[in-house]
């Protein structure tokens, strides 16, 4: 986010209209909300959490314990579990839904 002169930008008619309510301080104007992107997706943080996340609950439907996923994912046992429940949720809602499509 970077510092910009308000004459250089808009037009004299809006300009003189934001000049009513402020003059010489800094204004923050936030993006639209259909623009503005969600926590992680611009630098690719949620994909990889969600990958991680599936792959934690793989290991756990492959017979890998909680202790063991602990260990290898650096997570406590209580986010190790939340992350289960979450998943298999998610993946019986899809599993529902597809089914549900096919009839």
């Amino acid at each position: 986010m970077g510092y910009k002169n308000g004459k250089d930008i808009l037009p004299a008619s809006l300009l003189k209209q934001l000049q009513d309510y402020i003059q010489g301080e800094i204004i923050y104007i936030p993006k639209k909300e259909q623009t503005r992107a969600g926590w992680g997706e611009n630098n690719g943080t949620r994909q990889s959490i969600q990958r991680r996340n599936h792959e934690i609950f793989r290991l756990y439907e492959n017979g890998h314990s909680v202790t063991e996923l602990i260990g290898q994912f650096h997570l406590s046992e209580d986010s190790i579990r939340k992350i289960i429940v979450k998943t298999r949720g998610l993946l019986s809602a899809r599993q529902q839904e597809a089914a549900s499509t096919r009839h």
